[in-house]
């Protein structure tokens, strides 16, 4: 009994087959790269600025929008613009993409959404930040001129800052999921450094850390003043404190362990010799 050939028995592939089994390989990585890189959602993502009246949201806004700062009022409503990013302006999305993807150039979209500064209106700001819709993260703009000790706007500035922080730190606490919290950065634009008397970028954080360590001193005591009852006061201090429990300071970093981010960085909208908001563009391309 002789054996034939054991391939013999496997018959040939049809000229269709071989061209559609090419195709598909050929296409794998293509389809791959598409799903990875589209946009997943028919919402641009959003970055919102707050922060106090004055401080330049507004020419920041409409700086990033049309390249030139424009003649501004006070903002009496939410003002949303489309942004494009600078096509040199390094992208954290596309951190896994070669630099040879014909795609590697192409401008990002991502939506700016300007609140009123002004204290009667600040609930723009909050209802904002409470319902997010696709929002990547958040820039609070201050004037770093105008945070000397003997001034009020820096008392006012750092109780802004302090409400839109605990709103964040709260919607974790009191969050459901048991999936951890979703990280948020927020980039506080130390404004107008073109400016004799602004304080440098590490400066600004100090100042804000001290003003936000007073306020929530001012806090605790009020609620002790108010003569709650203990587990009364021990609820509402844990949803009114900001960061660690304790007599000591506050720091930015303590928000950390609530998946919030804050970085202070310097820039100005305005100046004798032009705009220079480089770093609050690299901040924008790595949360996107």
């Amino acid at each position: 009994m002789s054996w034939a050939d054991p391939l013999s028995f496997v018959p040939e592939p049809s000229p269709i087959f071989l061209v559609t089994s090419i195709l598909l390989i050929l296409s794998i990585p293509l389809i791959l790269h598409l799903i990875i890189y589209s946009t997943t959602s028919d919402t641009l993502p959003t970055i919102l600025l707050v922060g106090p009246s004055g401080a330049g949201k507004t020419s920041l806004a409409t700086l990033l929008e049309r390249g030139r700062p424009a003649a501004t009022h006070t903002s009496q409503v939410p003002l949303t613009v489309e942004v494009s990013l600078p096509v040199k302006t390094p992208v954290a999305s596309s951190r896994f993409r070669s630099p040879n993807d014909p795609t590697w150039e192409i401008t990002k979209k991502v939506l700016i959404q300007d609140t009123p500064g002004h204290g009667k209106l600040r609930h723009y700001a909050i209802d904002s930040v409470s319902k997010p819709q696709n929002l990547h993260g958040i820039i609070f703009v201050v004037d770093a001129a105008d945070l000397s000790d003997t001034s009020e706007r820096s008392r006012q500035t750092a109780d802004h800052l302090h409400d839109i922080l605990l709103q964040l730190q709260n919607q974790v606490t009191t969050s459901k999921s048991s999936k951890p919290p979703k990280e948020l950065p927020v980039l506080i634009a130390a404004n107008k450094l073109d400016l004799f008397t602004a304080l440098p970028a590490p400066l600004v954080k100090s100042k804000l850390e001290s003003e936000v360590t007073k306020i929530r001193k001012a806090k605790s005591e009020g609620l002790l003043g108010a003569g709650m009852e203990t587990k009364d006061m021990d609820t509402r201090e844990e949803r009114e404190w900001l960061g660690e429990f304790g007599e000591g300071s506050f720091e930015f970093s303590q928000l950390e362990e609530y998946n919030i981010h804050v970085q202070v960085r310097g820039g100005n909208v305005a100046g004798a010799d032009g705009s220079d908001v480089k770093q609050w563009w690299e901040w924008i391309g790595g949360v996107l």
